[in-house]
């Protein structure tokens, strides 16, 4: 997408929320077969949150709300839209957002959902971005939340491992230096992978029954394998295809925020990139896989511990269900 002709948009102001309870791979060797070196060397990860029976997915999205509009200077008054990407939405109905709309105190502004999985908040950033820079808005709230260990099965190691609760989110503004904000975005998909990543029982074509239950139909089924070849490839090109279409080259990028899927996964991209690691921002350690948050939330944490500053040059990238993919290239 060229908006160059547009207005330029900024992120002005990011929030990140984790719920109090920690997850420790200690604890999941009480309910699996599993042990704290396995998880750490085939993810990376060492804990994860999990929201309390009272937080839904709204609440977790709220909290980080409230951050990234007054990191922007702005209040709940201040914003034009809200675009919220989940896959573990509050209700299937209402959307999330208007949940967050209400829960916020903001004028009644439109309020709306993303389902793109892992890859939601890029596709959120993208959206609201056009409408910043078409004059349709000028302060729109994209939110990544997610309360993965809703849908996570506790007996299926393979998956019970990866996932944790948290949110994230960002003010898009309009930007008065064109030196700054959201250079280029990139969303594809390609439905024919689907089945990869996948919660079954969750709509009409497989409705909630005592059977799919006794199944666990509705827990959350991974391939692991085939999504980890396909996770790396997908990055690796959209990292090059982001630089290319600008010019530039893997030097001039401060740092890369991916998706935090799997250690493993990113040292791998990182590596076919001629990317060192030190220019990869990771904080999968600490939260997990949390989909769709996990993007803001890295954000959120890598500016705040000034790993990234104004001026720099930062690619965001995520691969999910759907399949679908998506990047962002962005000067601060």
């Amino acid at each position: 997408m060229n908006l160059n002709t547009l207005r330029h948009v900024n992120i002005t102001g990011t929030g990140r929320y984790v719920p109090d309870k920690v997850i420790t791979n200690e604890y999941l060797e009480s309910l699996v077969d599993t042990n704290d070196e396995w998880i750490r060397q085939r993810t990376g990860i060492t804990e994860r949150r999990m929201a309390a029976p009272e937080q839904a997915t709204s609440d977790l999205a709220v909290e980080a709300s409230k951050i990234a509009i007054a990191d922007a200077g702005l209040t709940p008054n201040d914003i034009d839209q809200i675009i919220v990407a989940t896959v573990t939405p509050d209700y299937i109905f209402p959307a999330t957002a208007c949940l967050v709309q209400d829960k916020l105190g903001c004028r009644h502004v439109p309020s709306f959902d993303i389902l793109a999985a892992c890859s939601g908040f890029v596709y959120g950033l993208s959206v609201g971005r056009t409408l910043v820079a078409a004059g349709a808005a000028n302060n729109v709230l994209v939110i990544g939340a997610e309360t993965l260990t809703r849908i996570t099965d506790y007996t299926d190691r393979s998956t019970c491992i990866l996932f944790g609760d948290g949110a994230g989110a960002a003010v898009l503004s309009a930007a008065p230096d064109s030196e700054q904000g959201i250079i280029d975005t990139h969303l594809a998909a390609d439905g024919s992978g689907g089945d990869l990543m996948i919660l079954p029982s969750s709509g009409s074509k497989i409705p909630v029954s005592h059977e799919t239950i006794d199944q666990h139909l509705q827990y959350t089924k991974l391939n692991g394998r085939a999504v980890y070849k396909n996770a790396i490839s997908k990055i690796v090109m959209l990292v090059n295809e982001s630089l290319q279409r600008h010019g530039l080259s893997a030097e001039d990028i401060k740092m890369i925020i991916p998706h935090q899927m799997n250690a493993r996964i990113i040292e791998s991209a990182a590596k076919h990139l001629g990317i060192p690691l030190d220019k990869v921002f990771v904080n999968l350690d600490q939260y997990g896989n949390t989909s769709g948050a996990t993007i803001p939330m890295a954000l959120d944490q890598a500016k705040r511990e000034q790993k990234i500053v104004k001026g720099d040059l930062i690619c965001l990238v995520a691969f999910g269900g759907g399949m679908t993919w998506a990047s962002a290239l962005i000067r601060l």
